[in-house]
Parts: structure tokens; sequence; C-alpha cells
């Protein structure tokens, strides 16, 4: 079988085992098939995420926040009274030895939920912090998220570093990684399979595939983390590149950790699927620096028309109202002050129309402030929310929501669930217009203390795009983190199957 064949398969595997057995309903007794009924949403009954080695700093601090939506009684009650469990487990670094049975028994999970709608929180301040393999399964499986945000204070990695823990996969594009020589860019590849897996790292640039220093896959053992640095899979020195991860064999959770001698550090995620039309969701008003970076993976270039989705319209930057990606190559745009004091989203389509559309994939480097007190975050292309999003980690203060109608206007609730010492949750409704960006200070939860999540629900209208900032400032650097809000697929579409014994006639009569 080929590849192909072979991911449809695993898919459909996979479908079923997340979803239970589609119902069997008895076949007709008279040669009418009955009509063919509309597929039903379930509720996932098994997520898996990955998060990354936080931090090697001395001074680094680390916050992990666990979190799985309310579903509605239509959804959990195709699970009946299953609680569930969620939680995540270190992984093993690539030298370690293989942890025994009875020291796997004696782990204790990192922030275990013990039920839905209300957040838990983990703290440590260790340099040698593992990354983290977890599963949730039952009722705390649709929609759990995991964020880990670590504050370095100073030296090396200084910044606000969030990311949202990932599910695993077989491929990820990461446009505005580096290897200049001042940037520091680790890609963290976590395997949480038992089966070593084997992922090839591929760096593009300007002129193309950037000249490799090797082409040996990387080997990921099972349960286990492996860093690697993005400058020594080749001698080419590349401010803007982008990273492909894909696995030969296997699968496992990618992101990148980028630290800057001048602008900080944070992670960076990877972009979404390559698409024709793209949305990279919440430029903070006060942005000093807008850094756009575009690659086209197929064998067609991309002619790409560029719309900010401001705070009251959508408009065309002077002097990039249009990008061309060649095939197979990086291309990038420094905007400066893009929004000038206003909130903002980058869309990307192609100037073409839509029958014209080469994928492409894409991210923005957005920093704030300046001179020595830079810090600096990214925004990747993002899915739209078609149902639910959720970001877990928010504070007291710091929280801005971005909310993003490129096409047509929609209506969206915001949550905010109960905090991690207590509370009552809040919801709000928005209005968005159809070609902007609403910025908005989230609802809190009402008497709540600790940590809060906060869920968007797409009521109606056209497509939204969401991302969260969490703005942490210390010592007069304006620190903060951007996190991408896609759908958080807590729902599948199951089909309704049926008994046909017509499957088994060979033909003959």
């Amino acid at each position: 079988m080929n590849r192909t064949i072979l991911s449809l398969i695993g898919a459909a595997t996979a479908l079923a085992a997340i979803t239970g057995v589609a119902s069997l309903t008895a076949g007709s007794s008279d040669d009418t098939a009955p009509a063919a009924k509309a597929a039903t949403r379930l509720p996932v009954e098994r997520s898996t995420l990955l998060c990354p080695t936080p931090t090697s700093s001395d001074v680094g601090t680390t916050t992990y926040t666990a979190f799985t939506p309310k579903g509605t009684g239509k959804e959990t009650g195709a699970q009946g009274t299953k609680k569930g469990t969620a939680g995540l487990l270190p992984a093993q670094g690539p030298e370690d030895e293989p942890k025994d049975t009875q020291k796997d028994k004696a782990n204790k999970p990192v922030v275990p939920l013990k039920e839905p709608g209300k957040p838990v929180t983990a703290e440590t301040d260790r340099s040698d912090a593992p990354a983290l393999i977890g599963t949730a399964d039952g009722l705390l499986a649709p929609g759990w998220t995991v964020q880990q945000t670590t504050t370095v204070a100073a030296g090396s990695g200084r910044g606000l570093l969030g990311t949202t823990c990932t599910a695993p996969d077989t491929d990820f594009w990461f446009p505005g990684a580096s290897t200049a020589k001042d940037r520091q860019d680790y890609v963290h590849l976590t395997n949480p399979d038992d089966s070593a897996a084997e992922v090839d790292l591929k760096l593009y640039g300007e002129n193309g595939r950037l000249k490799p220093s090797t082409d040996e896959a990387i080997t990921v053992p099972g349960r286990s983390t492996v860093p690697v640095l993005l400058s020594t899979l080749t001698d080419v020195d590349a401010t803007d590149a982008t990273l492909r991860v894909s696995a030969r064999s296997g699968r496992v959770g990618a992101t990148v950790q980028a630290v800057d001698e001048s602008f900080g550090s944070d992670w960076l995620p990877a972009s979404a699927e390559p698409s024709g039309s793209v949305v990279l969701p919440g430029i903070p008003a006060d942005a000093t620096d807008v850094r756009l970076v575009v690659h086209a993976p197929g064998s067609d270039d991309a002619d790409l028309k560029v719309r900010l989705a401001g705070r009251s319209s959508s408009i065309t930057p002077a002097g990039h109202e249009s990008l061309h990606v060649k095939s197979g190559m990086t291309a990038w745009a420094d905007f400066g002050n893009l929004t000038e004091g206003e909130p903002g989203s980058l869309v990307l389509t192609p100037e073409g129309g839509a029958g014209r559309a080469a994928p492409v994939v894409a991210a923005l480097r957005v920093t704030r402030g300046k001179g020595a007190d830079q810090e600096t975050a990214f925004i990747p292309a993002t899915t739209s929310i078609e149902r639910n999003a959720t970001a877990a980690d928010n504070r007291s203060k710091g929280s801005t929501l971005s909310l993003v109608a490129p096409n047509a206007s929609a209506k969206v609730r915001v949550t905010a669930s109960a905090g991690s010492g207590g509370g009552t949750p809040v919801s709000k409704t928005y209005d968005v217009k159809g070609g902007t960006t609403a910025a908005v200070q989230p609802p809190r939860p009402a008497s709540g203390k600790g940590g809060y999540a906060v869920t968007v629900e797409r009521v109606s209208g056209g497509p939204v795009y969401a991302s969260r900032m969490l703005a942490l400032p210390q010592g007069g650097v304006p620190m903060f983190t951007i996190q991408a809000l896609p759908d958080d697929r807590s729902t599948v579409a199951v089909p309704t199957a049926r008994r046909d014994l017509s499957l088994l006639n060979d033909g003959k009569q």
C-alpha cells in the first residue's frame, strides 16, 4: 500500500476509536434501501496532548493550566455516566534510561482534572522540568486544553513564553523560524507512543531549500522528547526561514522555541495546514514592528492580496498591497508599525480569486517595546472556529481577546470559567462586524480566584478567527505571548451505519 492509502485507513481507524462504533440497524425486507440518515455529531472520547520542555533557565517559572469546557447535555449524553480522567506525565529525555513499571506507577500526573468547567493549575521553577505527555478520556476529553506559560526574568531567553500543548501529528510547517546568529531556535519533538518515530527536518529560505548538513532522519524514542537546534541542520545563515517537520514513521508533537538576543523569546507554533487564504488574528494595538513570513509549499507560485482587518474596517497597507511567493520558497514583508495604535489582523487572499489559489503557510513575528526593552511573540495562520475554542491560562489582568470576522459579520459568545480557586462562570456576547477585528477584555468569573479559562463560541454569522494575548510586564519590559485559538474539535461527525446484506451478494441470482 502506498502512504496515502495507509493514511486514509489510519484516519478511519482513529475516527472509530475516538467516537465509538456507529449504530447498526436492520436492513429493509424489500429491495428499497432506506434513506441515508444525516451524520450525528458526537464528542470525542479520548484526547492526547504534548507539552515541550519549558526552559533550562535557573530564573524561569512555569505555570500549567488545564481545562475542559462543560459540554451540552446532547453531547455528554452520548458518553453516558463515564466521568473520565485527564492528566500529563513526564516524557523521557533522549539520554534517559527507560523507566521501569514501578517508577511509572509512582509518577503523579501534572494538572489532573476532576471535572469539566473548572481549571486546574500547577507551577514549577525547575530548570530541568521535563516535557509532558498526557491523555484525557470520557467527559474530560472533548475540548481538553493545556496551556504552558513560562516567565524567564533575565539572561538568555528572557521573556514570556506561552504555548498551547499540541496534539500529535505527522506533518508541521513553521514559517518564521530562523538560523541567524542572533537567534537560537530549537524544535522540540515529542513522541507519545511506545515505538520510536523517524522524523525529517527540512528548512526553506528565499531561494528554496537550505542546503542541509545531513539528510538523516531524527529518531525520537518512544515516550521521549528530543530538542534539535535548527542552525545545526544547515550552514546557511537565514533570518527568515520555514521549517517542515514530517514523520517517516510514527507521530510526534512539534513546536519551535525561538530565543533572540535582542527581542526576547517565545514559542513559535505550527501554522495551519497550507491554504489559499489565511488569517493571522490579533496584532496588538501597540505593536512597534510586524514581520510577515510566508512559504508556498506547492508546485505553483502564490500571489496574495494583503488586507488589514482593523477596528472599524479593512484597509490595504500602503506599500504592501500584495505579496508574491515563489513555489518552494519563503518570502517576507516588514510592515513596521502596521496598526498605528489600533488592534488588527492580517488577511491574505489569492489575487486571482479562489480559482487561482496556491496554498501557503504563514506566521507573524510581532514586537512590542523599544530599545533594550523589546519583547516578541508569534501569530501563526490559524483555522476558523466552527463551534468552540479555549484559552486556558488567563489572569486577573493582562488578557486581550481578538475576534476577527474577515468576511460576513458574526455573533460570538465568550465565557469565562470558574477560577482555579472557585467562583462562578460569566458569559458575554459580542457582535463582530465583517472585515474587522474586535479586541476585547474577556469577562472574568464572578467572585473567582486564581487562573481561569476563556471559551469562545461562534453563535451565528460568518467565519470567526481568534487569538488571546497574555501580557505580564516585568522590570519595564512589556512581556507578552499570543496564542491563536483554532476550533477545539471536541466533536466529530459520525455517519449512521446500517446492515446491508447486498454486500455479500456475488452477483449471481
